[in-house]
This record gives C-alpha cells, sequence and structure tokens, in this order.
C-alpha cells in the first residue's frame, strides 16, 4: 500500500511539474507576443502620422492620392508581415509548451 502511495505522490508530482514548465514556457511566449504587438502599434502609429503630414503637406490632388496610395500598401504589407510574425512566435510557442509532455505521450502510446 505504501508503495502505491509513494508512486501516487510521484507521478502527482511528475505531473505538477510538467504543467508548470508548460504554463511557463506560454506565460513566456505571451508575454513575447504582447512586446512585440506594443512595437508593432508604435511604429503602425508613427508611420501612420508621418503619412497625414505628408498627405496634408501635398500640394496637389494627384501627391496626395500618391501619398495615401503609398501608405496604404507599406501599412497593408506591414500588417501581413507582422501577423505572419505573430502566428510562428505562437506555433513556437505551442511546441514549447508541448515539451515536457512529449515524453509521457510518447509512454502512453506504447
Amino acid at each position: 500500500m505504501m508503495n502505491n502511495l509513494d508512486d501516487l505522490q510521484k507521478m502527482s508530482k511528475d505531473n505538477m511539474d510538467m504543467a508548470m514548465a508548460s504554463f511557463g514556457s506560454v506565460s513566456k511566449g505571451f508575454q513575447a507576443i504582447a512586446a512585440e504587438m506594443a512595437d508593432y502599434q508604435k511604429k503602425s502609429f508613427e508611420e501612420g502620422s508621418a503619412a497625414v503630414e505628408k498627405l496634408v503637406s501635398s500640394k496637389s490632388l494627384d501627391k496626395a492620392f500618391e501619398a495615401q496610395a503609398d501608405y496604404v500598401k507599406t501599412a497593408y504589407e506591414g500588417f501581413v508581415g507582422e501577423m505572419t510574425k505573430i502566428g510562428e512566435m505562437v506555433t513556437d510557442m505551442s511546441k514549447d509548451a508541448y515539451k515536457p509532455y512529449e515524453g509521457v505521450m510518447g509512454k502512453l502510446a506504447k
């Protein structure tokens, strides 16, 4: 009976250690994503402000449309690039969060 209790306690400790390692990975991942989004928002705001200044200082309607088109193009490309980067970060975070469980899943599959 004591042997079973010791096994149960060891298994519980191992499960808690795996959960904490996984939680740590997820926490670090979300912090990195939040920092990346804050940087992107700051950069996006600065680019938007610069575009408005360029639009307001345009001498002709053609230059205003050109400034707007340039901004829309760079904003779209920046957004797509940033979302791709965030997607990769989420994928990496998921892989890191799963790593503590790989050994257990391998044992269960056998």
